[in-house]
């Protein structure tokens, strides 16, 4: 697979190719600007390649409904998206149907129920615009909250634990680890702690995979 963004010359992707396992971990390394997170949002289908294909079970992504793809596609991006609503329905943004219940067993597994059980008034607890009334950890852990609560079969994060203090991290860290069970994984790392358990691991360079095992 080949891409280049528009206006420029410069291949983000130069012909590379990849295979992932249902259930493997896979961790993505490299520079910034390496050519990991636009892998990720052609995997996604937020561009398409100019050259190459990329497959599903066999099938061509254009081939795949986009609503249908990405129901399945958990993200847990580097700067987590909260809204000025409640804990609850940060939760279980993007869902049909809400379940108190699977709610809180999301915020368990995620590490997350000690400190909302805290909060003036719990799962209804306005958080603000972005979050603000909450530490980086805390967000983190909702964000994780939410993408166990969508129970998605691919689960892609992006350096999920790069801001927070070592502190935060092992609770992150714990968080993930229930996350991760029984799904296809990808993580775009810069530390290496949070790729430790990695199948295989693939090394960015320009665009190119120069390395993987």
């Amino acid at each position: 697979v080949s891409f280049k963004y528009e206006g420029t010359d410069r291949k983000a992707i130069d012909n590379i190719s990849l295979s992932i396992n249902k259930g493997e971990f896979i961790a993505f390394v490299g520079e910034s600007g390496a050519g990991k997170s636009t892998t990720i949002d052609l995997i996604m289908r937020f561009y398409d390649p100019e050259k190459g294909e990329i497959k599903y079970d066999g099938l061509n992504l254009p081939n795949i409904n986009k609503r249908s793809l990405r129901s399945q596609i958990g993200i847990i991006p580097q700067d987590t998206i909260l809204f000025n609503e409640s804990v609850k329905n940060n939760i279980c943004y993007g869902s049909k149907n809400s379940s108190m219940e699977d709610i809180k067993k999301a915020a368990e597994a995620a590490n997350a129920i000690d400190f909302i059980n805290k909060l003036p008034n719990g799962f209804e607890t306005i958080i603000g615009e972005r979050g603000t009334k909450l530490s980086g950890g805390q967000k983190q852990r909702l964000s994780i909250a939410r993408a166990i609560y969508k129970n998605p079969k691919i689960l892609i994060m992006d350096e999920a634990t790069s801001s927070l203090d070592s502190k935060s991290e092992k609770r992150v860290q714990e968080a993930i680890d229930n996350l991760i069970k029984n799904r296809t994984v990808i993580v775009i790392a810069h530390r290496l702690s949070t790729i430790i358990k990695a199948n295989k691991i693939f090394v960015f360079d320009n665009g190119k995979i120069i390395e993987s095992g």
